[in-house]
This record gives C-alpha cells, sequence and structure tokens, in this order.
C-alpha cells in the first residue's frame, strides 16, 4: 500500500498485477490499481483532472493527462471518500507509476493533490528501484 497526504486530501494506492490480461511472450505486462482519495479537510473538493508519469523497466516514459478519473470528477465533502480502480499495460515485467490529481475547492481555488510513487514488478520476483 502506498499513501500521499496534501492538504488533508489522503491518496490510497494498492497495485495489483493482472495476470490473466497479461501475455509475456508478447511483451505484455498489465496491472491494475485501486484508489481511495479521502477528504480529511473542513472543505469540499472536487477532482478535475489527473496526470501520471509512468516509467517502465528500460526507462521509457509516457505521459497522460486528462479530465476526472474512469470517466467521472467526484465532488468529496470533508469526511468522504471515493475509490476507483483502473490498469496500466507496460512491454517491460516492472515500472513505477506517479502522479497528480488537480482539484478545487468551494471558494474555486485550484490545488494539486500527490499521487505517491508506487512500483509495478511481477509477483515473486525480486523488486528493483526503476
Amino acid at each position: 500500500m502506498y499513501r500521499a497526504v496534501t492538504r488533508d486530501i489522503e491518496v490510497e494506492v494498492e497495485p495489483f498485477y493482472l495476470e490473466e490480461r497479461s501475455e509475456p511472450a508478447e511483451r505484455r505486462y498489465v496491472w491494475g490499481y485501486r484508489i481511495t482519495i479521502e477528504n480529511r479537510s473542513d472543505e469540499a473538493v472536487q477532482l478535475l483532472s489527473r496526470y501520471w508519469h509512468i516509467t517502465d523497466g528500460a526507462g521509457r516514459v509516457e505521459e497522460v493527462r486528462g479530465p476526472g478519473v474512469v470517466g467521472e470528477q467526484p465532488e468529496l465533502d470533508p469526511g468522504d471518500s471515493f475509490q476507483y480502480t483502473s490498469g496500466c499495460p507496460l512491454s517491460t515485467p516492472s515500472g513505477i507509476m506517479v502522479g497528480r490529481y488537480t482539484m478545487r475547492n468551494a471558494q474555486g481555488e485550484m490545488f494539486d493533490v500527490a499521487v505517491p510513487a508506487f512500483s509495478l514488478d511481477l509477483p515473486g520476483t525480486m523488486r528493483t528501484v526503476n
């Protein structure tokens, strides 16, 4: 489990390997990740957009930007949480992801919330720093 807190917004990530969707012989490795966003602040916030910086085991980088997450721009009142699951394919058996969410509070202020770096490693293999 990986965790980061920015302005009392907690982001927790749990990555997992999707063996049934992967084809190692074809250099296709797929991971899922479950993210929980919890609003521990005293103000309502809305997630507007996401940014991902994905690095595979060979050092190749892909950047992904877009509105919301899984087609939603959730609003979180104080004490609320939002959970979603998504995925990431790689051509190497390991990688790392890190990112951020752009949020807006009720006063219209925009700010970024960190998504902690998390490792994508095949189960049973030695973990490496990518």
